[in-house]
């Protein structure tokens, strides 16, 4: 039976990225920050219980069935705390482990804190991000090489004579140098190999912190305090894609996802439907803490390869599992390049789908930093592995609205990590 195309429109859950930024610096801020829209998935969860073990007051209410409101007691720029000898968990989240890296290194008072994970993060490069703080002064240790735990002293760090570079184009890295510029002794700037996610930039101008940006680079001042601000988290544009995919996959679909962030260090996943001839509309309609919001709207038509490379990749750099399996079924052949990325994320995501897709009957060949994919007229369903990543798990969801056969994944709720209910919702809006 055919899957009900999906129609009307959906709001997403709250920004992960801009989530846990958001709670960063209200933990950091002095005074109460109320934050709304934030995401109920296990990432910033993580983030949130971290903080908590560090010693600040954040009161959690929900907001209907996939957001929440953050009520953050600020402890100032200055004020996080061991509390113990007991490790700090960050879960699944590379995000919260390494910006609370940054956050950590320039706390004078800190005591020693450990940060450890499940054994997906367990397996993560952390030395690139220990590595340049350390130049500035921090003291942190990386027992196990070059993965956590990871042991921080608090320390007073120091004022660079050179820009730091993060070593490629990663928002975590140059996010956890800025974190632990704000608390530094002078200007520190920060130089890329390409373009990132700048959230953390827009949220330190938000708050009145002096932040020059450049192309590929940017640098922050220290200050004495950050202010409590209160925050609006728009929708995250990496949950809508998926909603995207499912609406380009199947025939008749009319989906408007709401208030999702447009910030173009995010949107790397629409040029790349646009390019693969997708039907998108995009209406920007307005601004919330510095960020642009506004609907995107996918109607359903076929799908071609693309030869998608260059800066693009890295503004998608979440949704290429995505796009790797709408190129499974699109006509012709696809090329994704330059994403080598992937092969440190939650899994390696580019053997992970290679594997995904060769299951269910996609031509598709693993390539060093990318796929080479020949579209096909259709998947069989099978059994497969989502390699405990919330990514492969709802990819695979919806390539089971189309495919020949079911999809069964072997552990469906790690979905969760990202978008708790998308795999129910999906599930039961494309059910006839």
């Amino acid at each position: 039976m055919s899957p009900k195309p999906l129609t009307g429109e959906i709001q997403v859950p709250g920004d992960k990225s801009i989530g846990h930024r958001a709670c960063i610096f209200g933990a950091l801020g002095d005074g109460e920050s109320r934050i709304t829209g934030l995401s109920r998935g296990a990432d910033v969860a993580s983030t949130v219980a971290v903080l908590r073990g560090l010693g600040v007051e954040i009161d959690l209410q929900d907001e209907g069935d996939e957001a929440r409101r953050a009520v953050i007691q600020g402890v100032g720029l200055q004020g996080l705390r061991a509390q113990g000898a007991a490790p700090l968990d960050c879960g699944n989240s590379g995000t919260t482990i390494r910006l609370m890296m940054g956050a950590l290194a320039g706390q004078r008072e800190l005591g020693e804190i450990t940060l450890v994970g499940d054994a997906s993060l367990s397996r993560r490069p952390m030395a690139r991000v220990s590595r340049p703080l350390s130049a500035l002064g921090a003291q942190i240790q990386l027992p196990g090489g070059d993965h956590p735990p990871v042991v921080i002293r608090g320390a007073a760090l120091e004022a660079p004579s050179e820009a730091v570079d993060t070593g490629g184009a990663s928002a975590q890295v140059k996010s956890a140098l800025l974190l632990a510029g704000i608390q530094g002794e002078g200007p520190l700037t920060v130089t890329e190999r390409g373009p990132s996610r700048d959230h953390t930039e827009r949220m330190l101008a938000a708050r009145g912190v002096p932040v020059k940006i450049g192309p590929n680079r940017a640098t922050v001042q220290p200050v004495e305090a950050l202010p409590a601000v209160d925050q609006i988290v728009p929708g995250d544009p990496s949950s809508a894609a998926f909603w995207l995919g499912a609406a380009a996959l199947i025939p008749g679909s009319d989906l408007t996802l709401t208030g999702v962030s447009l910030n173009p260090t995010r949107t790397g996943v629409l040029d790349i439907l646009k390019s693969m001839g997708a039907d998108l509309d995009i209406t920007p309609t307005g601004d919330a803490g510095g960020e642009p919001v506004g609907h995107i709207r996918l109607r359903h038509r076929p799908l071609k390869g693309a030869d998608i490379h260059g800066d693009v990749i890295v503004r998608a750099i979440d949704e290429l599992p995505l796009v790797a399996a709408l190129a499974a079924l699109a006509e012709g052949e696809t090329r994704i390049t330059g994403a080598e990325e992937l092969r440190v994320k939650e899994s390696d995501r580019v053997a992970a789908m290679t594997e995904l897709l060769t299951a269910l009957g996609g031509r598709v060949q693993a390539l060093s930093d990318g796929w080479h994919i020949e579209g096909v007229d259709h998947l069989t369903g099978g059994a497969v592995r989502a390699h405990h990543d919330h990514r492969i798990a709802m990819v695979a969801a919806i390539l089971d609205t189309v495919t020949v056969g079911p999809v069964v994944i072997d552990t469906p709720a790690v979905a969760g990590v990202s978008y708790p209910g998308f795999l129910q919702r999906l599930h039961r809006m494309t059910t006839r």
